[in-house]
């Protein structure tokens, strides 16, 4: 099958690519947003709830690495399917689990499932896409993360807090019925077997990811994914929680998670098909100067609902617009062979960030920081992987470094 898909095949690929994105973004918010109702109904500790929001993170990152890596050797839409099947069985476990030590391994089980899938829909965009329009469709089936969340959000800020297992129930149906569609309707994309470089070898994999010149690039790659993911999934863990620390109720915060998983989705998409036009490098130095202004603003703004939801939006725009162009960057800087690795490899690393972040969080609160501390805390950890992502989006998205 050629690299690059005919305009038909490759809509096609596209939009399955955002379906199954919608599908993890929902699963991947549905700790957050259950957290109210869970805590009302068990209250864990402050530690017991943190590993509970990471023991996805955990799994996701051992699920990116055999994900990520399997792709390259038995072909994408196979792992991409067993992969969303994976975390739709796990979801509807959770939804019944008895008490926080099943919820956790529950978590675990699902971001397996959520950690195969991602590395697949990056690297499935874009093998379908030529140079000119790679960094768009990437954008375009990534922002399936958080319009799911979106989805999740309003979920909850519609159902009673008591209601939480029903986010997880969804969860968990929804991936199901998509899997018939990915196995029907998905081109194939190319597996070892039909491209020139077999990556079936540690050392063939490892090539693809340090050789010819990409070790700087992959290292500065692993930190900006590990830098972005921290921040993202703290926020996505904690955000409703330390709104309503600053004065929001239950259903007023899960409406701002709601806008900042849209901010995410629209920002992102935007910026994705800038990337690939002469407005590229507006678009990235926009997107790191905008997101620790914005954080502060966060942190110290009076605490009125409309102000709150429209920095929310921002907040949430600022991040994904980060992760797109990191996504860009890997799309771009490895060929079809390797791809899968080395997006499963970042996607991996970014996951420590994943178990991280919501870590972060909890200890700061356990310590007694407020909740405006809190979002101040995360400042340096935001202009670091700014820094980085604007030196790699600057240097590698120029049309003349684009592999095929």
């Amino acid at each position: 099958m050629a690299d690059v898909l005919e305009s038909p095949a490759l809509a096609r690929t596209v939009a399955l690519c955002l379906l199954a994105a919608l599908c993890e973004g929902f699963d991947v918010q549905a700790a957050g947003v259950a957290a109210a109702g869970l805590r009302d109904e068990m209250r864990p500790s402050p530690q017991a709830l943190s590993l509970f929001f990471s023991a996805s993170g955990a799994g996701l990152l051992i699920g990116a690495l055999i994900g990520g890596r399997a792709s390259d050797i038995v072909g994408r839409k196979i792992v991409l399917a067993a992969s969303i099947a994976a975390f739709g069985i796990c979801s509807l476990l959770t939804s019944v689990a008895p008490d926080m030590l099943s919820l956790i391994g529950a978590r675990f089980l699902t971001g397996l499932g959520l950690g195969g899938a991602m590395p697949n829909l990056v690297a499935l965009a874009a093998d379908a896409s030529g140079p000119s329009r790679r960094s768009g469709s990437i954008a375009a089936a990534f922002i399936g993360m958080p319009l799911g969340a979106v989805v999740a959000s309003l979920v909850v800020s519609a159902a009673p807090s008591e209601a939480w297992r029903l986010v997880f129930q969804l969860g968990g149906i929804a991936p199901l019925l998509v899997v018939p569609l990915i196995v029907r309707y998905l081109p194939s994309a190319p597996t070892t077997h039909e491209v020139p470089v077999a990556m079936t070898t540690r050392f063939t994999a490892m090539q693809g990811l340090f050789g010819d010149g990409r070790t700087a690039t992959t290292l500065l790659l692993w930190a900006s994914f590990l830098l972005i993911v921290l921040t993202l999934h703290l926020m996505l863990n904690w955000l409703p929680l330390l709104l309503m620390g600053r004065g929001l109720s239950n259903n007023h915060a899960a409406l701002a998670q709601a806008a900042f998983n849209v901010g995410g989705a629209v920002t992102g998409l935007g910026v994705g098909t800038l990337l690939d036009s002469r407005w590229k490098r507006v678009a990235i130095t926009i997107s790191v100067v905008a997101l620790p202004a914005i954080l502060v603003m966060t942190a110290i703004c009076p605490p009125w609902a409309s102000l709150l939801f429209g920095l929310a939006f921002l907040l949430g725009g600022s991040i994904i617009s980060e992760q797109v162009i990191v996504y860009a960057v890997v799309g771009t800087c490895y060929d079809i062979a390797s791809r899968g690795t080395a997006t499963g490899a970042a996607v991996a690393v970014g996951r420590v960030g994943s178990l991280v972040g919501p870590l972060v969080a909890g200890s700061l609160l356990a310590a007694g920081r407020s909740p405006a501390q809190v979002l101040v805390g995360v400042l340096p950890i935001v202009l670091g992987c700014g820094a980085i992502v604007a030196f790699l989006g600057w240097r590698k998205l120029a049309p003349a470094t684009i592999s095929t």
